[in-house]
């Protein structure tokens, strides 16, 4: 069983900055695919980017192109989401994900096997 768990959300202004984190369990830590997606409220899962095995390949949605930045730190079994200039339209919960089963990189939120409870960004205007 891999647990997934986010932290760093909280309340920032317009034009602010966050990094979210996000710890998975298991000792084949580097062999996950993780990916960051986000929920706002009344609104389906929003892919927003995922990270291959070392690091080496990084993948975004257009929405958050430039703004958002993610890495991992396998020794620390954290994966992390680097957020900038936020908007209020950025308000969501944070959630990250990891696919154990293949190496590719994906948006599709069924091919993620493990998710975390998410953490929460608010973007005040």
């Amino acid at each position: 069983q891999v647990q997934v768990e986010e932290s760093g959300g909280g309340l920032v202004q317009a034009g602010g900055s966050l990094r979210l984190s996000c710890a998975a369990s298991g000792r084949t830590f580097s062999s996950y695919v993780m990916g960051w997606f986000r929920q706002a409220p009344g609104l389906e899962h929003e892919f927003i980017g995922a990270i291959s095995w070392w690091g080496d390949k990084i993948i975004y949605a257009d929405s958050v192109k430039g703004r958002f930045t993610i890495s991992r730190d396998n020794a620390k079994n954290t994966v992390y989401l680097h957020v900038s200039n936020l908007k209020p339209e950025d308000t969501a919960i944070y959630q990250c994900a990891a696919r154990l089963t293949m190496p590719g990189l994906t948006s599709r939120l069924d091919h993620y096997d493990y998710w975390g409870q998410g953490t929460q960004v608010t973007v005040s205007s």
